[in-house]
């Protein structure tokens, strides 16, 4: 079969590719590749080109999820996972619930119904093992009320996961109606009466990472492997590039990483993360983080 890429020389990549502090230098153009160069074509908002990319290769390059990449590994999705993480946070502070109808703890969520976009995003898997070993809740005991399905049309939701109406309330509204405990939403709506579950989040995740060093790593990057077969000079060039901008990305003021490059750096977080999406049915069996990172480390040589 003739390769889609041109077999040495300059090549042009279809790239989805948000704008992050460790992806800046690189879209401003001050990372510079005489070999490889990037069409940013990806939506303004990247999560929105992860179901392309999974599902239709619309990219060559570009973002993903982690919880995606592993449901993708699952499918047999033709993908290599880059060890080169553009956006990680701290995930307590997505959690919240509508002070107005009276006190919740976390570990009152069991039995209860929280709203959320998807039963697979990366960020409610994070949370609910979170919630799960810290406050002692069972995710199978609480009704996840979501609003999309997941990037991988193959997947099936658990049994507790209910999916809302087309045009339903958005889960802010759902939170002052009474018609949900808590939501996740990374952005937190400019409303007094909305507010955190876990008390002082960042307090709370400064303490999770100092009892577990794990960096909750969201987003990492990822290529077609077909360009990885015809053009590995190509992916080790996407990935020097990808580092350059990182380390023109400004220190992170409370000396976290949140931007991990290498499989050793990204080890323990992937590693949780695997753990969270087995115990939770998001992926069928646990994956070692050499397994999922083989193939970049054999281009990479690392």
């Amino acid at each position: 079969m003739t390769s889609a890429y041109p077999a040495s020389g300059p090549i042009t990549l279809k790239a989805n590719l948000g704008d992050h502090p460790a992806t800046r230098a690189l879209k401003a153009g001050e990372i510079k590749s005489d070999l490889v160069s990037f069409d940013f074509c990806g939506p303004k908002i990247a999560n929105q080109g992860f179901k392309p990319m999974v599902r239709e290769g619309k990219f060559d390059a570009g973002e993903l999820a982690i919880v995606t990449f592993l449901q993708a590994k699952v499918y047999g999705k033709p993908l290599i996972l880059l060890p080169a993480t553009v956006l990680g946070r701290f995930q307590q502070h997505t959690l919240l619930y509508n002070a107005d109808r009276g006190p919740l703890k976390p570990s009152d969520l069991n039995g209860r119904r929280v709203g959320l976009r998807s039963y697979t995003v990366t960020t409610a898997t994070w949370v609910r093992g979170i919630l799960q070993h810290e406050y002692g809740v069972d995710p199978a005991r609480v009704t996840w009320v979501c609003s999309d399905d997941g990037h991988l049309a193959e997947y099936r939701d658990p049994p507790n996961v209910e999916r809302t109406k087309p045009g339903a309330k958005p889960f802010v509204q759902m939170l002052l109606d009474g018609e949900i405990d808590a939501a996740v939403i990374p952005d937190a709506p400019q409303d007094a009466r909305i507010r955190p579950l876990i008390p002082d989040p960042q307090a709370a995740a400064r303490a999770w990472y100092e009892k577990n060093k794990v960096v909750p790593i969201n987003h990492l990057v990822a290529v077609q492997k077909p360009l990885a077969d015809a053009r590995s000079d190509a992916v080790r060039e996407i990935y020097r590039v990808l580092f350059e901008s990182k380390k023109a990305a400004p220190p992170p003021a409370d000396g976290i990483d949140f931007f991990p490059f290498g499989i050793e750096a990204n080890r323990k977080s992937l590693e949780t993360i695997v753990q969270y999406a087995f115990e939770q049915k998001v992926i069928p069996r646990k994956f070692e983080v050499d397994e999922v990172f083989a193939e970049a480390a054999r281009i990479l040589g690392r």
